[in-house]
């Protein structure tokens, strides 16, 4: 017999928390998604005035998460000027950077350098999971998968942004396994 909602309300998460289905697993990884900016936004220091661009960033970004989240079930939420923008503020933080890093780094940094790569990770999960809803014969807009691409290579850019500002170099790693 499958599980299903007991009458008490207090004892159910979120409505859709017993579907087989991968929708619930996406919302549920965007919900993290959205948890991890949230993270990372408060782990800012106010008193830190050269990270204020940062968090204005962070402050837009949380909600397209949820946006993100429920454009499947319900109505889209993400538009084209969500995704310009997101584009737009990426490429300002790649000139900031110039050529500071070529290939892949370990994951480092003070706070709140370790939140932005677990949304990051979030982010690809997200992606993952579209995969599956869509395999499962959902529609799904290709505005989520973008977003969500660039909100990954964003919270990456912003690590080595941070780290920069804050005199910090990355670890460079070396794959075994890739060459």
């Amino acid at each position: 017999m499958p599980m299903k909602p007991g009458k008490n309300r207090d004892e159910l998460c979120y409505p859709f928390i017993y579907e087989v289905s991968s929708l619930c697993d996406f919302e549920v990884v965007t919900d993290e998604l959205c948890g991890h900016i949230g993270a990372a936004l408060s782990l800012l220091p106010e008193a830190e005035s050269s990270m204020r661009d940062i968090a204005a960033d962070l402050d837009r970004v949380q909600p397209l998460a949820f946006h993100v989240n429920g454009s499947i079930r319900g109505r889209m939420a993400i538009g084209e000027e969500d995704i310009q923008w997101l584009q737009g503020r990426l490429a300002h933080y790649r000139d900031e950077l110039a050529d500071r890093v070529q290939g892949f780094v370990l994951p480092r940094g003070q706070m709140p350098v370790p939140q932005l790569h677990m949304a990051r990770s979030a982010a690809k999960k997200a992606i993952r999971c579209m995969v599956r809803v869509e395999q499962e014969g959902w529609a799904v807009p290709m505005e989520l998968p973008r977003m969500c691409n660039l909100m990954c290579n964003f919270f990456f850019t912003l690590t080595l942004v941070i780290n920069q500002r804050r005199g910090l170099m990355e670890t460079p790693f070396v794959s075994k396994s890739y060459g």
